[in-house]
């Protein structure tokens, strides 16, 4: 196994205004599993393919272990790669796709057949040895490619949005499957993907990238908590995180007329403005008499089963609110909130960027 180091990478093309992958540096330690994170476009999957050898960069370094690879081609960097599109070989049986990269190493018949196997029970794949891929599922043709990626004993094994042609059911079940076998491998992997969930639920640490450049690199929980900043904490999270504007007036922020407490730190920001970023479920719904009660008005009700989502207003700005299943609510009708001080999180209007308001 190896570590991964990227130092100041830049990918840029003829005639974009703008890199596609600016200045990203960013340590793996071994046996890591990181995942890169962003929307369509941020430069992620460009900055997974220059780690492969797939695509050279304009400037930076690839350190993998201790061997620069920056400039060298795939086949000498030590690593496997499963692609978004299962990149199977129809013409070859389950057996010879999972053992094409051992048969090209130039590996003994016997070991092939060893590893093959062992790698088949691994995923399951036993059965389906000696069928064709037109055969298989969806998620058999995944784990195929899974297969011939982890049999080679790569030092690195590199992800590119393994699960998106997966229906919704059995990305559920193979995320689970791919997390343990991963764990079990111990190996260090890069893994590119545009879904939140994924990246909350499989990675060690995930990397945030938006226009090309990292915004966080912290552990899923972290990231989630407490963003560093507004686009972290808008891009992740299902609803994404609330925000509001308000004024710091005599030690509260007004909300455009309800007052709600601050944290001492923030007296510094007094008589400017802020933004309080709060996660849907950290909102509370208590009396009116309540300290710290901000009235709502309920704009939508949407039960989703095992809780219920309403979106309100608080004076004039939309705020989602997570309540219990058995909640009962109806348009129109105003809400008490609360928001704990330990949920809320403090932005810079101007900047974007979180505000440091805990005690240190």
């Amino acid at each position: 196994m190896a570590e991964i180091r990227l130092r100041g990478l830049v990918k840029a093309y003829p005639g974009q205004k703008a890199p596609a992958v600016e200045r990203v540096s960013l340590d793996i330690p071994d046996g890591e599993f990181t995942v890169l994170l962003g929307p369509s476009g941020c430069g992620k999957t460009t900055l997974l393919r220059m780690v492969a050898g797939l695509e050279l960069p304009t400037s930076g370094q690839v350190v993998i272990g201790d061997r620069d690879v920056t400039y060298l081609p795939p086949r000498e960097r030590n690593l496997s790669m499963v692609f978004q599109s299962y990149a199977v070989f129809p013409h070859r049986k389950v057996r010879a796709n999972i053992g094409f990269g051992l048969a090209m190493r130039g590996m003994p018949r016997d070991e092939i057949e060893r590893k093959v196997a062992w790698a088949a029970d691994l995923l399951q794949l036993g059965d389906f040895l000696d069928r064709y891929p037109a055969k298989l599922s969806g998620g058999q043709r995944q784990r195929v490619a899974v297969a011939r990626a982890i049999v080679v004993d790569a030092d690195v094994l590199l992800m590119d949005e393994p699960l998106s042609n997966l229906d919704a059911l059995l990305r559920l079940g193979f995320r689970a499957e791919l997390k343990k076998l991963v764990s079990e491998l111990g190996t260090t992997t890069l893994y590119v993907t545009h879904d939140q969930v994924e990246a909350l639920s499989l990675g060690d640490r995930v990397a945030v990238m938006r226009d090309g450049a990292l915004q966080q690199v912290a552990s899923p929980l972290e990231v989630y908590d407490t963003p560093t900043n507004e686009f972290v904490g808008g891009f992740i999270g299902s609803p994404p995180m609330n925000f509001l504007t308000g004024a710091v007036v005599n030690g509260h922020v007004d909300l455009g007329g309800p007052m709600l407490p601050t944290p001492p730190a923030l007296a510094s920001f007094a008589g400017r403005t802020v933004r309080l970023g709060v996660r849907a479920e950290a909102i509370g719904l208590v009396e009116e008499s309540a300290p710290g009660a901000v009235p709502a008005t309920v704009e939508v009700f949407e039960p989703l089963g095992s809780a219920v989502l309403l979106t309100t207003t608080v004076a004039g700005q939309q705020l989602k609110v997570q309540a219990p299943a058995t909640f009962r609510v109806q348009p129109g009708e105003t809400l008490w909130l609360n928001v704990p001080e330990q949920h809320q999180r403090w932005f810079d209007p101007e900047t974007a960027m979180a505000l440091e308001t805990r005690d240190t």
